[in-house]
């Protein structure tokens, strides 16, 4: 089932306080970037953030793995009650953009 453009449309929303929050449409779902670092994906309405030490302590008793399609590796789900708290999630989002590695240039 592809994402809503609805739930992309109130994540972006709840992530308004962070200017370099981006999505991208990829088949039928979505990735999820701040700093220009993929930090997330949303796939079927659902929120998964890329595993950081960061993100699990700010998770702390809320921390649970999912796999966002099948085959995936692992990613942190969010519960959709934590999405909306607006500072926590944008605190969640903005330490994975700041553990996650800069993506190297693609080779042209």
């Amino acid at each position: 089932m592809a994402t809503k453009a609805s739930t992309i449309e109130y994540l972006v929303d709840q992530l308004s306080l962070l200017s370099t929050v981006s999505t991208r449409k990829m088949f039928g779902e979505y990735a999820l970037y701040c700093d220009g670092k993929v930090v997330g994906l949303v796939c079927d309405n659902q929120l998964f953030i890329k595993i950081t030490e960061s993100g699990k302590a700010l998770l702390g008793e809320y921390y649970e793995e999912g796999e966002p399609y099948p085959g995936a590796k692992p990613y942190m789900r969010i519960d959709e009650g934590r999405i909306e708290d607006q500072r926590w999630l944008c605190m969640l989002v903005q330490v994975t953009a700041d553990s996650v590695p800069i993506p190297k240039p693609k080779k042209k």
